[in-house]
């Protein structure tokens, strides 16, 4: 049974390689499972959309008859039954993926959108007071020293690579886009071997390589 990846249809140059289908697409490469994507609106949400995902956001699949979103129940899903997320290692999978979700995740947003919002303030809005994002880079930095206390001598953040290594790679990827992974060795080493995964270089490639077909779409209707 083919599985769809629903994602938007087009969104600007900057967050597109952060867009969490990524996530998604990751797990189905290291699945080896066939997959199509469909696309919603970046603009005016549409019934359709809302209906299965209420706050209007991606991704979102469908498989079969069940439609899911939030990319960490996507993962769960897709993931159940299979070596990156076995039984015997479930709740400690599942434990560490709710760590990155929930303790490294929103803490590394808050402070990466400041930062956007010193870039992109026609975006973003205005940007917050200098101590505000010091302060925010600041509680950012402590979670990721003990991020690299808890990863120094593993490959994993369990005995084998599994869902909770997806969402936490992903999440240090925004970091390191910002350069700020550079006094935390061990964790730039585990990123690096989670992005050396030929799956995740081949959901990276099909992720971008949809907005550039947007892109081309966009150019054509305006043409």
């Amino acid at each position: 049974m083919t599985l769809t990846l629903y994602t938007l249809d087009w969104v600007p140059d900057f967050p597109r390689g952060a867009v969490r289908d990524i996530r998604v697409r990751w797990a189905l490469e290291e699945l080896g499972r066939p997959y199509t994507v469909d696309t919603v609106p970046g603009g005016v949400k549409t019934e359709a959309h809302v209906a299965m995902q209420p706050f209007g956001q991606v991704p979102m699949i469908r498989d079969g008859e069940q439609t899911l979103f939030e990319s960490g129940a996507i993962l769960m899903h897709l993931g159940e039954g299979t070596a990156l997320f076995p039984a015997n290692k479930r709740s400690e999978i599942t434990q560490w993926m709710f760590a990155a979700l929930n303790t490294l995740e929103p803490v590394a947003m808050h402070w990466l959108l400041m930062i956007l919002a010193q870039r992109i303030p026609d975006f973003f809005g205005p940007p917050p007071a200098e101590e505000v994002i010091a302060h925010a880079r600041a509680f950012l930095m402590m979670r990721l020293d003990q991020m690299e206390t808890r990863i120094a001598g593993q490959d994993w953040l369990t005995d084998a690579f599994s869902i909770a290594d997806i969402v936490m790679a992903d999440t240090l990827r925004m970091v390191a886009s910002e350069d700020e992974l550079g006094g935390h060795p061990a964790l730039t080493a585990y990123l690096d071997r989670a992005i050396a995964r030929p799956a995740f270089e081949r959901a990276m490639r099909d992720h971008m390589a949809h907005w550039d077909a947007a892109d081309a779409a966009r150019e054509t209707e305006t043409a």
